[in-house]
């Protein structure tokens, strides 16, 4: 969607928030032992209290409040009985809808003890996210949000998983633009508009290139199997740089 008006900004702002919290408490409710229902029923109870839809539900029939992928899950994984153990590398995913607004937000979150390459990996994935972040502005290229994600990884020894894409949202939980490559993609033309309202989610990964389809019809593994972390803003094109909308507490 393109923000038309202050009741625009004020809904998406409002959903914004209300996802962005409830991955906050997910986050700090994820420890070894409990299990991904669980971790998906605190998010619902969340969303519900604050007023607000799950979206893949809402929009897709998806079998929970929030995605929840664990390891070789790096996307859309459905919450089971799968209990979090140390060392698991969890991504939680929350999208949602009040109001007829809708924002999307998600990180990865690792289980100590992990690695230090899965430290850096976790710290680095936020800081590829915003690589691409930057790059948003009246004006500017969608093509420079995966140039600059591109450069980070390589400088830094990662791949991207290059099939999983960023998108509009707004007034739906996926719209137009479609397909925004967080990699570098020069058959990007595309030029972001005062008020374009879209996600910025990178996959960063020691060794994985592709998501693929799992046992069911929702699930995606990376390819080859390698840790990987996802983290996304929903975000608002402006002449002054970003408004990223999904910050706890804005």
């Amino acid at each position: 969607m393109t923000v038309s008006s202050e009741d625009d900004l004020a809904g998406l702002k409002r959903i914004g928030r209300i996802v962005a919290e409830a991955l906050e408490i997910m986050g700090k409710a994820i420890e070894p032992g409990i299990t991904e229902r669980e971790l998906d029923r605190i998010g619902r109870a969340y969303l519900d209290a604050a007023g607000a839809r799950p979206a893949p539900e809402m929009v897709y029939g998806f079998p929970g409040a929030t995605c929840i992928s664990v390891n070789e899950r790096i996307a859309h994984g459905i919450p089971g009985d799968r209990r979090i153990e140390p060392g698991d590398l969890v991504n939680i995913d929350v999208s949602a809808e009040k109001d007829g607004y809708f924002a999307d937000t998600g990180a990865s979150f690792a289980v100590p003890p992990v690695t230090r390459r899965v430290e850096r990996l976790c710290r680095d994935g936020r800081r590829a996210m915003w690589a691409g972040l930057r790059q948003v502005g009246t004006g500017k290229p969608l093509a420079g949000i995966g140039r600059a994600v591109g450069d980070f990884a390589r400088k830094n020894g990662y791949t991207l998983v290059r099939n999983l894409a960023s998108h509009g949202v707004g007034l739906s939980l996926h719209e137009e633009p479609t397909e925004i490559a967080t990699w570098p993609d020069a058959s990007e033309r595309r030029i972001m508009t005062e008020g374009l309202v879209f996600t910025v989610e990178p996959f960063l990964s020691l060794g994985a290139e592709f998501a693929e389809d799992g046992d069911d019809p929702w699930t995606l593994y990376s390819r080859p199997r390698a840790p990987t972390v996802q983290y996304e803003h929903t975000v608002v094109a402006t002449r002054s740089g970003p408004l990223v909308l999904t910050m706890p507490g804005q």
